[in-house]
């Protein structure tokens, strides 16, 4: 029965990047994973592999991910482990940063010196760069693709391979919480969040920033 009583998702964010160390805003701008990005990203293959075996009421049903390839590649490696071919949803795409998209803090300013005040805290009081997306705009665009997948999913589980600022939405949501805690939230490379959505309307957020790349969360969850 319990499977019958809730859905769990298992909200990742893709592994470490390519450029991490330059600190760009890399949005919609498509940009691969590193080696340690891929390590991150099978140590969670293993992970749901396990869960799939053991015979967990929540087993993994499906994986999804956005259409840019530091998410997709995580979600192939975990679709090969579970035997499920990923699902590619390009509503799940990174916060679009208008035109800083991949240029460093330091790039924006020089490039954009009308727009050297504003910052990622500005982005929770429904600010933009130009070009882009605020958080809310973010929400609209984002938590319908979320919700869908749960019904999809209904009474099991899915994976989600996903993006810092899209992770830090659905938390938020989720925990209830007001866009101007959003940056209280982090979500390393590789973490894994797992929220359970309750048939009578309750969403409960069972872990945040967890999971196997980090050395106190447990093997596997139920």
């Amino acid at each position: 029965m319990l499977a019958e009583t809730k859905t769990r998702l298992f909200l990742m964010r893709h592994g470490e990047v390519t450029n991490h160390h330059e600190f760009r805003y890399n949005g919609h701008h498509d940009v691969d994973i590193t080696k340690r990005g891929v390590l991150q990203m099978r140590s969670l293959a293993a992970y749901f592999k396990e869960i799939n075996l053991n015979g967990n009421p929540f087993k993994i049903r499906s994986v999804y991910s956005s259409d840019l390839i530091r998410t997709v590649k995580g979600a192939r490696m975990i679709g090969e482990a579970l035997g499920l071919e990923p699902k590619e949803v390009p509503g799940l795409k990174e916060l679009h940063l208008g035109r800083w998209e991949g240029l460093t803090r330091e790039e924006a300013h020089e490039r954009y010196p009308e727009e050297a005040h504003f910052s990622f805290l500005n982005l929770a009081k429904n600010e933009k760069v130009k070009g882009g997306e605020t958080i809310e705009e973010l929400r609209a665009r984002v938590m319908p693709e979320i919700l869908k997948i749960v019904e999809e999913n209904e009474g099991g589980s899915a994976c989600v391979v996903a993006h810092g600022g899209v992770n830090r939405v659905v938390l938020c949501v989720a925990a209830g919480l007001p866009f101007t805690n959003i940056f209280n939230i982090e979500q390393d490379y590789g973490c894994l969040n797992m929220i359970d959505f309750l048939t009578d309307g309750r969403v409960v957020v069972k872990m945040m920033n967890g999971g196997p790349n980090h050395s106190h969360s447990p093997t596997v969850l139920y």
